[in-house]
């Protein structure tokens, strides 16, 4: 088993429990928390793009955040039209 890094803010004890809860999770559980933290990264990556740029419509955050993850190369041949646009 591959053991992560224990967070900074997380006792040795709370990594354990949190590790045993997890265990005892059904796998639709497990699927839908890690679902729910995946919108909340995208979320907090739109709204890195639009702090970083609030002359942004909604649909050039879209654009940035697909070239976020896309990276470069995909995008340029993706979007070939909107290199302007930068998260």
């Amino acid at each position: 088993m591959i053991k992560s890094a224990i967070p900074l803010d997380t006792t040795p004890e709370a990594d354990r429990l949190q590790i045993e809860i997890y265990r005892r999770m059904s796998p639709e559980q497990r699927f839908r928390i890690a679902s729910e933290l995946n919108d909340m990264r995208r979320e907090l990556q739109r709204m890195g793009i639009r702090h970083r740029h609030p002359e942004y419509s909604e649909e050039e955050v879209r654009i940035a955040h697909c070239r976020l993850i896309l990276g470069d190369d995909l995008f340029i041949r993706v979007y070939p039209d909107s290199l302007h646009i930068v998260p």
